[in-house]
C-alpha cells in the first residue's frame, strides 16, 4: 500500500457507541467507516490469509497482530479496487484499530491520522447497562454478563488507551458520549466537518453513499 490514508480515529470504552456513530459518519458523502470486525467478516476464509486467521480463531485464540494489519491492509486495496473507497475524496473513520500499541506503530507508515475522537462517558455502569442491552437484543447472552462486559473495561484500560498517548495532544479531543446518538452525532460532526473540508475538495460531496 503506497498510500498513507488520511484518517479520523474513533476511540473509547466498550459500549461508548463507536460503531454507531462510526455507521452515521459512514453515510455521509466524502467519510468511508471501516470498523475493525466488519474487516473480519469479510475475510474469504479460503485464502492463504483467511485460513491463517481461522486457525487462530478456531483454536479460541487472538489473531495475531501482524495478521490482522495485514488483513486490514488487504481489506484497504480491496475497497479502493472496487472504486468503494477513494482516497482522493473520502476522509477514512476507523472504529476498532487500532487496538493497541503494537497496531499503531504497524500503521503508522499507512495512515495519516488527521484526529482522534476519544468518546467518553463518565458514568461506566450506564455503560455496562448499554452493553447489557445490546447484547440482549442481538442475542448474545453470553457478552450480557457483566463480569465479561468488566473484563472487556479492564483489557481496554491496559491495552488500548495507551494508543493515545503515541499520538500528540492536539489531535486528540475529547467528546461526549451522553445523550441520544443524534446529539452525539452532532458534537463528532463539529469536530471532523472542518478537517474533511480542509483536506478534500469539493469533489468529494460526488461520492453517494451505498
Amino acid at each position: 500500500m503506497n498510500t498513507r490514508h488520511k484518517s479520523i480515529l474513533l476511540f473509547g470504552a466498550p459500549g461508548v457507541g463507536k460503531g454507531t456513530q462510526g455507521k452515521f459518519l459512514g453515510g455521509i458523502p466524502g467519510f468511508h467507516h471501516l470498523a475493525c470486525g466488519d474487516v473480519f467478516r469479510a475475510l474469504d476464509k479460503g485464502s492463504d490469509l483467511g485460513k491463517q486467521v481461522v486457525s487462530y480463531s478456531t483454536r479460541g485464540e487472538l489473531v495475531p497482530d501482524e495478521l490482522t494489519i495485514r488483513m486490514w491492509k488487504e481489506h484497504v486495496d480491496g475497497l479502493m479496487a472496487r472504486g468503494m473507497y477513494r482516497p482522493s475524496h473520502d476522509l477514512l473513520v476507523l472504529d476498532g484499530i487500532p487496538r493497541n500499541v503494537v497496531q499503531a506503530q504497524a500503521l503508522d507508515p499507512a495512515i495519516e491520522v488527521l484526529k482522534i475522537v476519544h468518546l467518553g462517558c463518565k458514568d461506566e455502569s450506564a455503560m455496562v447497562e448499554r452493553m447489557k442491552q445490546r447484547a440482549i437484543k442481538e442475542n448474545r447472552t453470553d457478552d450480557a454478563d457483566e463480569r465479561v462486559i468488566l473484563k472487556r473495561f479492564d483489557v481496554y484500560r491496559r491495552e488500548t488507551a495507551p494508543v493515545l498517548g503515541r499520538y500528540p495532544r492536539q489531535t486528540v479531543v475529547d467528546v461526549d458520549a451522553a445523550g441520544s446518538p443524534a446529539r452525539v452525532l452532532q458534537r463528532i460532526l463539529e469536530v471532523v466537518v472542518p478537517i474533511q473540508e480542509a483536506n478534500f475538495t469539493s469533489g468529494s460531496s460526488a461520492r453517494v453513499p451505498s
